[in-house]
C-alpha cells in the first residue's frame, strides 16, 4: 500500500519562504506524476504544480515564477520551493501522486502566510 508522508508546512511572513516534501513509499514503481494542490479556507482546491517522470513541469498561473517543483527519484520524493510568499498562498497544501494508473493522496499540510 503506497504512503505519501507529508512535511514542511508552518507560519511565515509574507515574502519567505518554505519547502514542502513528499515522500512515496511502499511501492517499487517510480511515480509517473508527481504534484501539490492546496485549497484555501473558503475555496475549492486547486492545482499548484506538477512534475512528470520526465521532468515535465506545470504550474498555476497565479504561482510562476515563486514556487518551483522538483522531485528525487531514487526516493520517489517531491519537493516544492516556495519563496516570496504571500497571504493569499494560505492554504492546505495536498501532495498527489500517480502510481501504474492509480492515484494517491497525502493528508495535508497546513501553509499560512501572515505577518
Amino acid at each position: 500500500q503506497v504512503q505519501l508522508e507529508e512535511s514542511g508546512g508552518g507560519v511565515v511572513q509574507p515574502g519567505g519562504s518554505l519547502r514542502l516534501s513528499c515522500a512515496a513509499s511502499g511501492s517499487r514503481f517510480i511515480a509517473y506524476l508527481m504534484g501539490w494542490y492546496r485549497r484555501a479556507p473558503g475555496e475549492q482546491r486547486e492545482l499548484v504544480a506538477t512534475i512528470t517522470s520526465g521532468g515535465g513541469t506545470n504550474y498555476a498561473d497565479s504561482v510562476k515564477g515563486r514556487f518551483t517543483i522538483s522531485r528525487d527519484y531514487g526516493e520517489n520524493t517531491v519537493y516544492l520551493q516556495m519563496n516570496s510568499l504571500k497571504p493569499e498562498d494560505t492554504a492546505v497544501y495536498y501532495c498527489n501522486v500517480a502510481i501504474r494508473g492509480t492515484e494517491y493522496w497525502g493528508k495535508g499540510t497546513l501553509v499560512t502566510v501572515s505577518s
